[in-house]
This record gives structure tokens, C-alpha cells and sequence, in this order.
């Protein structure tokens, strides 16, 4: 009798080079000294903040300090963490008392009793289990800093976005209109979506930075449900599946002929977001109401203004302010960016691992635009009885520039 063997592959997709590693933690550590200058190092609790410092998507602590060996302590996957990480110090741990013993085993120990730490990456309870585990150290918030360092993105990083950027314009604006039509509903429409963006490579999955929020696949709207009510935080309504998933779009709304279809959603490949807004009417060119020809065209213009003005060191509350003049002359100020109470105080988002990044074009904001940073920028205009009609493109700022990764046609896409 024999037996026989098998084999298991546990060669690891990707490894992210030690050297873009460097680059981040590098950052980081910079970010923290700036706006944590008590602490001796930062911990770190979310998944996708983890998976940027580390390489992996891993299930426990990263403690970063401000100099020595950077740790990640594993609570479940140690292996797969092994595997897909190139960090030196990989450990296991089963109760954040473990905290410490760790990172002395690593000679990585705290150098004094101030941390910092993400706080938006732990719940009320953990937070006040981590104050009872480590009790004797006093705790800063990280957060800030960990939003500065992921603002900027690597070159291998925009590698990543700028081949997302080039799929995701593919797939709304040469794709997509082969495979819908007026009289089909919006869960139609979301399902030939997917079926376009999962042929190009899309994950399967848009996160979301802000606590609680999320978001699958994105909005798809016919017709007035681009005004419809909305508990996201953006400018475009959507019905979506049910009161319970208000996401993607409803079966019993169709989009009929003479009316907008808003097609909001996301592509994400390898774990990095681009976003973008197609807009596409059901009809001939020619049946398009000159409100909504008007309007349509004023967004373009906004994103062409606010893409021109998105150069290092430009301030982004004040493009916010100017996009918003803009609109207000062109006579469109009750439906930017909103009607009514919808109304969304932003013009355009950070993006990159979440949808909803660092930093944000609104008031407020004020720290100068840096090359390296990606934008999505989305005006839009909401007209009562008809729809929203506008644009959202994700730009790369450079030192010459803002460059579209996301396609150079902003029109409507007629299809009848």
C-alpha cells in the first residue's frame, strides 16, 4: 500500500518590496514626529493599515517605533503574515498583554511610556482594554499621521492606481454600453457592470476609511433616483437593492427612454481605488433637455478648473470655494454637489486604498495639495423631476500638473 502526497503551494501572489516598505515607514515616522512628537512609536489596529506598513492584511498589532525594528504581532494567520510580508519581526500574540514581552523579544521595546496609536482602528471596548493591558503608558492619537503618510502615494503604489484608472475607463465608457439599454432596470445595469469590471481584473471589494460607512460596487441610478435620498456621503441618490443594502441599484426602477442614467462606481485592482462617474443618456443626442445639457456641461467645466488648479501647494478650500462660485454663476447653486438636504459640502476626495482618503476638497482644507497625491473629483448637478447629470474622474498630481487616470471623455454616452 502507498500513499500518496500532495503538494501545497504556498507561493504568495505578491511581496512588497522591503524598499517600498522603507519608503512608508520612513514617512510615517516623519508624519508622527511632526504630530506626535511625545510618543515614542505608533500602533497600529486596522486591517488596511497593517496591510500598508506590512504587506499583508493582517489579524493583530504593527507597532512602528520611531527608531529600531518595526513589528507586526499576528493574532491569527501567522503563517500567511510570513509569507506575504518581508518584515523582519513577525510574531505571535493572543492578548494585547502580550503587547510588551513582544516587542522586548524583538528588541523593539517602547523607549518611553507615551504611544501613539489609531485610535479610529479600535472599538471603545478594545481601547479601554488596551489602557487596562499596558497600564503605566499614556496613549496619543496616530491617526493623523497614518492619513498624512497614505495621502502621498509611492511611485509603486501610482503604478497600481494608473492601471486601475486605465481598466476603469474601459469598462464605463467603451464597455459598458454594449451591454445595456433603455427599458433595462438598474440591477440589470449594476449586474452588466460587474460582469465588465471583474473581466478586467476588478477585487470584488471598495473599503471604505469612515467608521461605519461602506459601499458595494457603488450607485447606479435612473432617471429622478439620482435624487433620491441618500445616506452616503455624496452627492449622487441612490434607491440601491433595499432599505437594508441601499447600495448599487433596484430592480423595480427602469431606466426609460429620454432620461439620464448616473453610473457611479468603483474599480478596485490589487486593493487601490479609482472612482468615476459615467453619465448616459437613454435617446439620441439631440433629445437632451438643454437644462441638463447646461448643467452637464458646467461640471465638466468645474472639473476642468478644479483638475487645472490641483498643482503642488495649491490650497484645496480655496479651489472648493471657487468650484462652488462657478456653479453659483452658471446659475446651478441649488443643485450642486446636491438638491436640498442631500446636499454633500465637498467637491472632490483623496483616494487610494479607501475610497474616502486624505485629502478632501472643502472648506477647511487647508494643508497644500503635494505631487503624489491622487484626487477624485466629482461635480455634480441634481435637476428636479429628471435626474443628476456630472462628471467624477481620479487625477495624479504631479509637479506639472493634474493627470486623468481615468479617461479624457467627459460627455454623455448616448445609447438608445
Amino acid at each position: 500500500m502507498t500513499t500518496q502526497q500532495t503538494t501545497t503551494d504556498h507561493t504568495p501572489i505578491e511581496v512588497i518590496p522591503p524598499e517600498e516598505l522603507f519608503i512608508r515607514h520612513t514617512r510615517c515616522r516623519e508624519m508622527l514626529a511632526r504630530h506626535a512628537p511625545q510618543a515614542c512609536g505608533l500602533l497600529v489596529f486596522s486591517r488596511v493599515n497593517i496591510y500598508y506598513l506590512t504587506g499583508t492584511l493582517g489579524n493583530g498589532v504593527f507597532w512602528l517605533p520611531l527608531s529600531g525594528g518595526p513589528v507586526l504581532l499576528a493574532r491569527h494567520g501567522l503563517e500567511r503574515c510570513r509569507l506575504e510580508s518581508p518584515l523582519a519581526h513577525i510574531l505571535p500574540f493572543r492578548s494585547y498583554s502580550d503587547i510588551l514581552p513582544r516587542l522586548g523579544e524583538a528588541g523593539s521595546a517602547p523607549q518611553n511610556t507615551t504611544l501613539a496609536a489609531e485610535f479610529s482602528g479600535l472599538t471603545w471596548q478594545f481601547g479601554d482594554m488596551l489602557r487596562a493591558k499596558l497600564a503605566g503608558f499614556s496613549f496619543v492619537p496616530g491617526d493623523h499621521a497614518l492619513t498624512l503618510t497614505r495621502s502621498v502615494k509611492t511611485g509603486w503604489e501610482l503604478a497600481k492606481l494608473r492601471l486601475a484608472g486605465k481598466r476603469h475607463h474601459e469598462s464605463l465608457y467603451s464597455e459598458l454600453p454594449k451591454l445595456i439599454r433603455p427599458g433595462m432596470n438598474e440591477r440589470e445595469i449594476s449586474h452588466r457592470a460587474w460582469d465588465v469590471f471583474f473581466a478586467r481584473g476588478h477585487s470584488g471589494i471598495l473599503r471604505m476609511n469612515s467608521f461605519g460607512e461602506e459601499i458595494f460596487l457603488g450607485h447606479v441610478s435612473a432617471g429622478e433616483n439620482g435624487n433620491y435620498p441618500n445616506h452616503f456621503n455624496g452627492p449622487l441618490g441612490v434607491k440601491g437593492e433595499h432599505p437594508a443594502t441601499p447600495y448599487m441599484g433596484y430592480a423595480g426602477s427602469v431606466w426609460n427612454p429620454g432620461t439620464p442614467l448616473a453610473v457611479d462606481i468603483g474599480f478596485c485592482l490589487e486593493g487601490y481605488h479609482t472612482d468615476k462617474t459615467q453619465l448616459y443618456w437613454a435617446g439620441d443626442a439631440q433629445g437632451i433637455p438643454d437644462a441638463a445639457r447646461r448643467a452637464h456641461d458646467t461640471c465638466i467645466e468645474i472639473q476642468r478648473h478644479v483638475s487645472e488648479r490641483m498643482m503642488p501647494g495649491a490650497i484645496p478650500s480655496q479651489i472648493y470655494g471657487e468650484a462652488i462660485a462657478m456653479a453659483d454663476k452658471a446659475g446651478f447653486a441649488e443643485g450642486f454637489m446636491a438638491l436640498g438636504g442631500g446636499k454633500v459640502p465637498f467637491v472632490g476626495h483623496g483616494i487610494g486604498l479607501a475610497v474616502d482618503e486624505y485629502p478632501v476638497l472643502a472648506n477647511k482644507f487647508d494643508d497644500p495639495l503635494e505631487a503624489g497625491m491622487v484626487m477624485a473629483v466629482e461635480p455634480k448637478i441634481g435637476i428636479p423631476g429628471l435626474g443628476m447629470v456630472g462628471v467624477e474622474n481620479t487625477f495624479e498630481i504631479t509637479d506639472t500638473g493634474a493627470r486623468c487616470l481615468t479617461g479624457n471623455e467627459y460627455d454623455m454616452v448616448c445609447i438608445s
